[in-house]
């Protein structure tokens, strides 16, 4: 009786063992399942293509599509949507893996003007898309004078030591 006992004994322990390695290799296996997380907002095609360049307000927009993530510093700029898409990957830091920026500005009558779709490629501002109503006006976006602005301004300046 004593050796059925211990074949019984090894194999409930085998089997525990098992249970633990199954386990223990199911919980490594989803800490190395990358998790996507999204940021900001964007509004869909769909509510982009309502939107009439000339004929919508600023206005008209806020209720047509959201109210934007941020607006230019200037008043009377334009509206930015951004959205980023992150890549969780077990202990590594989260990783950036798509960003974009949507800007619609406005004239002076706050009627749009134009509507811009912007993605970071490689560190890099890329037009993705463009819809504009030709005035012959070079048009400097939010995103062309912030990038023109750097290196154009010292610490004596801001401080107004000058």
């Amino acid at each position: 009786m004593g050796n059925w006992y211990g074949a019984l004994q090894h194999l409930a322990d085998t089997g525990r063992n098992f249970r633990l390695m199954v386990i223990g290799l199911l919980l490594l296996a989803s800490a190395c399942t990358p998790i996507y997380r999204n940021h900001g907002y964007m509004p869909s095609d769909d509510d982009l293509a309502l939107i009439v360049v000339g004929s919508d307000t600023r206005q008209s927009v806020a209720e047509q599509v959201g109210t934007p993530t941020s607006g230019g510093v200037l008043d009377g700029s334009g509206f930015y949507y951004v959205s980023s898409r992150f890549r969780h990957f077990g202990p590594l830091a989260p990783q950036e893996i798509e960003r974009q920026v949507l800007a619609i500005s406005f004239d002076a009558q706050d009627v749009v003007q134009n509507i811009e779709l912007f993605g970071l490629e490689d560190g890099q501002v890329v037009t993705l898309s463009r819809r504009v109503t030709d005035d012959n006006i070079q048009d400097v976006t939010f995103l062309r004078q912030l990038m023109g602005a750097i290196g154009n301004f010292d610490a004596g300046s801001l401080l107004g030591s000058e």
